[in-house]
Order: C-alpha cells, then structure tokens, then sequence
C-alpha cells in the first residue's frame, strides 16, 4: 500500500514539476528576468541528490522510531470510518510540527548550520525548492514522534510530509504576485520570499510550509513590502559542492578554537546564529533593534 502510495506522489509530482518549472524558466527567457543560472540550477540537483540519498539510507529507522511510539498511542481516530477527519487533522498537526523544526532550524546555530543550504542561493525560482538541506533526514523524525503518541500511523506521517513537500517546492517562485484572501491562511509564494529573504526585517520570518497561521499565532509572520534581496546576510559566493554543505560548520570549528569560556563555545554550537560573545557579529534579533533605533 505504501510503495502505491509512493508511485502515486512520484506520478504526481514529476509532470507538475516538469510543467512549471519548464513555464518559468521560458518567462524568465523571454522576459529577460535572469531567474535562473546554469551553476545555480546543477547545485540545486546535487544537493537534492544528496538529500534524497540520505533519505532513502535512513528511512527504515523513522519508520521504526514512529512505529515504536505509535504502541504508546494516547489517542486514536478511526481512519476506515472516518478518513476525512484523520487527514485532515494529520494534515494541519504535521504542518504544526514542521513549523517548529523549521524555527528551531533558523534559532540554534548547530540546526542552523544543516539548514543553512537552502537559504545560501542568490537566486529564487522553483528549483531553490529542490536545495534541500541535506542532513535533516537524520533528525526531522524526531518532531513527527508525537504525531505517532497521537495515533497517527508512522507511514501516513511519512506520505503526509512527501505530499506536503510538493505544495512547499512551489511556493519557490517569482513569478506569482500576492493571493487574495488565501494570504491570510496560507503560505504563499510572497510569503515564502520573504523567508528567503537577506534584508534584516525579513530575518527567520515566515516558516510554515503549508500554512501561514502559526507564523501569525506565534510571532513570525511578516508581509512582503519591500523588495526582497535573496540569500544570506553574509553569501558564500561558491558553488563548490563542499562549501555549499559544510561552510557553516568550518565557521563553528572556527569559533570553536577561540580562547574563551565553555559556556561560551556552547553558545557558539547551539546560540542562535549570529551570536557573538564580543559582540564583533549580530543575531538576526540584534540587527532587527539595531535597524529600529535607527
């Protein structure tokens, strides 16, 4: 059933990403934007060939994680009878889940530094969606645990986030102006822009994949206003495929060697990036009230 449900997302997913890739990179052509690079669009394939790779090594574990805590279940809903609900539900507590790993990923420097990847192109078109982040594999599962304790079956869990991930890889893109009313709930392209952006109001702004309610609820939520500027606050300016997935934990080795105290190279691994214990580099929190007092 499940390699079914695989084939199924696979049939999918491949003729839409074909279709709409293909139609922005022609609009990009003729309307001389420059979304795309030949350099840009192979990193994106290596990368996401990393990460797939991983994540086909590492699936049997999950799976297994998930369904050892499903035993415990606290709670359950009869997905035969009433299959509406169970999704649903499924639906909306995964995105809530992924909102939390994917803050949690922009707020400690040690997660920080596997998602960094994504956000480290210039660019921003459809294929940044495939620039995955290529260790997340090995620790996303863990934020799925509850899910299972709430009854929810660990291959169901599993295609929820596949599914959901073709929505997140095409709200990558440029070429969609703002939604109407679907603003309001949704992550849309422009809300996505935003949280690729580098201009310091945007910093760690705008993390769920599917919808934008959480942002909203808890603080993280901001509109797009001024033009976006794409990339890091610091760029890597390589396309070296070594670089563009370890770059970041060289710079923690880095700050490692510093002479200072062990809380402070503590600070260094799991701080919010940016953090600075001379205060010689400024968090994404710092440079927003710096650019307030301004």
């Amino acid at each position: 059933m499940n390699e079914f449900r695989e084939e199924f997302l696979i049939k999918l997913s491949i003729p839409i990403y074909t279709i709409v890739i293909g139609i922005e990179i022609l609009y990009s052509y003729w309307k001389h934007k420059n979304y795309y690079s030949t350099k840009g669009l192979m990193s994106n394939l290596y990368l996401t060939s990393l990460n797939f790779t991983l994540d086909i090594l590492v699936r049997g574990i999950c799976l297994a994680v998930l369904w050892y805590f499903f035993q415990f279940k606290v709670f359950a809903i009869d997905k035969i009878n009433q299959p509406v609900l169970y999704w649903t539900l499924l639906l909306f507590a995964e995105d809530f889940m992924f909102y939390w790993m994917h803050r949690i990923d922009h707020y400690c420097r040690f997660f920080w530094a596997v998602h960094v990847t994504h956000h480290s192109s210039e660019e921003f078109n459809l294929t940044v969606g495939f620039r995955s982040s290529v260790f997340q594999p090995l620790y996303r599962f863990i934020y799925f645990i509850p899910l299972s304790i709430f009854g929810f079956d660990s291959l169901d869990v599993m295609f929820m986030y596949a599914a959901t991930q073709i929505y997140g890889i095409l709200i990558h893109t440029k070429t969609v102006g703002k939604l109407g009313i679907l603003e309001w709930f949704l992550s849309t392209p422009s809300h996505h822009r935003v949280h690729h952006a580098s201009n310091i109001k945007y910093l760690d702004k705008n993390m769920g994949m599917i919808f934008i309610i959480w942002d909203r609820l808890f603080g993280t939520f901001a509109s797009e206003e001024e033009e976006v500027i794409y990339g890091l606050t610091s760029n890597i300016k390589t396309y070296h495929p070594f670089e563009m997935v370890f770059h970041e934990w060289k710079a923690i080795l880095s700050d490692m060697k510093k002479t200072i105290s062990f809380k402070y190279k503590m600070m260094y691994v799991f701080g919010p990036p940016g953090w600075s214990h001379d205060g010689s580099r400024k968090t994404s929190k710092q440079l927003r009230e710096g650019l307030k007092s301004n």
